[in-house]
């Protein structure tokens, strides 16, 4: 593992681990929602009003999104969000927990973050443009139980 810092933020991994999609499958542009925190809940203390104390409530987990250009319908990860997604519950959600890492130039892990049954909620298409010359870009959105940093 390198030890320069800061570590640049576009060499990393997404990894589905216990029989998610195949690795080629989880090649992503840009991951975003790793955040973890308390909610707080104001508490007025009783008969002394110029204090107010901030209690901690459970912890708060966003929804992941994962950028990548847009697939065929025949990749794993696909066809996982559209069974999901597009079946209106009518099969069960069947969550999958994914690694994330974050790599140093030798392509070591330098942060590693674990992320609990996560199953999709979203998936948007980017806009079209002609005037443009970009890729179709896919958004992939999953709700997670749990995310920590292992690393």
């Amino acid at each position: 593992m390198s030890d320069s810092y800061p570590v640049p933020a576009f060499h990393f991994t997404v990894s589905f681990t216990g029989g998610g999609p195949s690795v080629s499958d989880a090649a992503f542009q840009e991951v975003s929602g790793l955040e973890h925190g308390l909610d707080l809940e104001p508490v007025t203390e009783g008969g002394e009003n110029r204090f107010i104390h901030q209690l901690p409530k459970p912890a708060k987990t966003p929804n992941i999104k994962l950028k990548r250009g847009i697939s065929p319908e025949s990749s794993e990860l696909m066809t996982w969000c559209k069974n999901t997604i597009e079946t209106d519950l009518a099969r069960p959600v069947q969550p999958k927990d994914l690694k994330i890492d974050l790599l140093d130039e030798e392509g070591d892990p330098v942060c590693s973050w674990a992320l609990t049954r996560a199953y999709p909620v979203k998936w948007t298409v980017g806009g079209f443009d002609a005037m443009k010359n970009e890729i179709a870009v896919e958004t992939i959105e999953l709700a997670v139980n749990t995310i920590k940093r292992t690393l």
